[in-house]
């Protein structure tokens, strides 16, 4: 740990849990077992996608991507926090702690792109069936997907370098698990006017500007589905963009309490139980939701359990 008299910070001690010091145990064995069912779950949905020619559409496509956004979200997030919770506490240079943000922002940031992406395709296949397949086809598919991940990567680099470019100061302790840009600004002794600015700006088309257009796609979507006269065919037609309408509530909601809501007025518990709902709850629920709610995705995994029950 460095110093009181020392003023550059080179690494930073992330305190975790101070206060479950009696319960250590048993929050690293439920945060583990979390953390293998998130990777079980997702990893199950990119293999059943990519081995399943029932799910080589557009829609299970982007799930899969955002099944690997959500296991670089919580492997980037998770095993270091089990580290902590036993140690008690873990140094991490400042290197690790951008890196670690820059990972976080990039997860975070091409899931708000591959929602928005997944809610076009809902609005095409259900507002436009015809003309469906002629606009989605593999290339825009591929380009939508590259696009996500891409803008994400370049909106959250500029983030990053705009961190990198002012000085941070002592102390060096975060009262967290992990380091995002609340914590870094915090230790700041430079002017963080320029490094506000871009996070505002960045910040809005990339979490902002997606959210309002899955507002408006749903807004149409909804108004289609009741104009359908039949009642099974309006059944049929909400059932296809349900689990996504489920994931993006949960998503964005816990997303929202997360950066939209004023740092000030929370105490850090609450901090720290919003920041574990989208680093660790909400990656869980993405695979349970399209699981339970999807019956394609049933279809392929009970048909990948007998074929696996048979070798």
């Amino acid at each position: 740990m460095l110093r009181e008299n020392q003023t550059t910070v080179t690494e930073f001690l992330l305190l975790g849990f101070p206060a479950i010091h009696n319960f250590k145990i048993l929050l690293f064995l439920v945060f583990l077992l979390l953390y293998i069912f998130t990777l079980a779950g997702n990893v199950l949905i990119i293999v059943l996608v990519s081995t399943s020619h029932k799910l080589h559409t557009p829609m299970y496509f982007f799930l899969s991507h955002l099944s690997l956004s959500d296991i670089l979200l919580t492997t980037d997030i998770v095993p270091n926090m089990l580290y902590i919770i036993m140690a008690e506490g873990a140094i991490i240079s400042l290197v690790g702690c951008i890196t670690q943000y820059f990972l976080l922002a990039l997860s975070l940031g091409t899931e708000c792109f591959l929602l928005t992406v997944m809610s076009y395709d809902r609005y095409l296949a259900i507002c436009h069936p015809l003309r469906y397949s002629a606009i989605m086809d593999f290339k825009l598919c591929f380009q939508l997907v590259f696009g996500s991940w891409f803008l994400s990567f370049m909106a959250t680099l500029n983030i990053v370098i705009c961190v990198c470019s002012f000085q941070l100061c002592n102390p060096n302790d975060i009262d967290h698990f992990f380091c995002d840009t609340t914590t870094l600004l915090e230790h700041s002794c430079s002017d963080r006017f320029i490094v506000d600015t871009v996070v505002f700006v960045l910040g809005v088309p990339v979490i902002v500007f997606p959210f309002v257009f899955i507002i408006l796609t749903y807004v149409c979507i909804f108004l289609t589905i009741l104009r359908i006269t039949s009642s099974t065919g309006r059944q049929k037609a909400f059932s296809t963009c349900s689990s996504h309408l489920a994931v993006v509530c949960s998503y964005y909601g816990t997303l929202f309490a997360k950066y939209m809501v004023p740092s000030k007025g929370q105490s850090l518990t609450v901090m720290k139980i919003t920041s574990l709902l989208y680093t660790v709850i909400t990656p869980l629920f993405n695979p349970i939701i399209y699981t339970l709610r999807n019956k394609e995705i049933q279809a392929a995994l009970w048909k990948f359990i007998s074929i696996w029950l048979q070798t």
